[in-house]
């Protein structure tokens, strides 16, 4: 695989979205490749615009990302001081 064909699979894994629609998918890692190949400049264009819309059909799919807030962070610290206190 070329660079935009690695990149691509590299975004597609860390979104998580590989199973939930594996067709689109593949065709946003076939259309990089495409690029890589290259070709004539109106062509890339074309090929270009659909890997756009694969990806961000794909980004729209992705599931939420969980962050720790400070209300986690302080639940987190409150259980670890329980478990030290149990432990002294």
């Amino acid at each position: 695989m070329g660079a935009n064909a690695d990149a691509t699979a590299a975004e597609i894994d860390q979104l998580g979205v590989r199973h939930i629609a594996p067709g689109l998918a593949q065709l946003a890692i076939t259309l990089a490749e495409s690029v890589d190949e290259g070709g004539n400049q109106t062509a890339l264009a074309n090929v270009g615009r659909e890997l756009r819309t694969a990806m961000e059909s794909l980004r729209k799919l992705a599931p939420p990302k969980v962050e720790n807030d400070d209300v986690d962070q302080l639940l987190t610290q409150g259980v670890e001081r329980r478990v030290r206190a149990r432990r002294t």
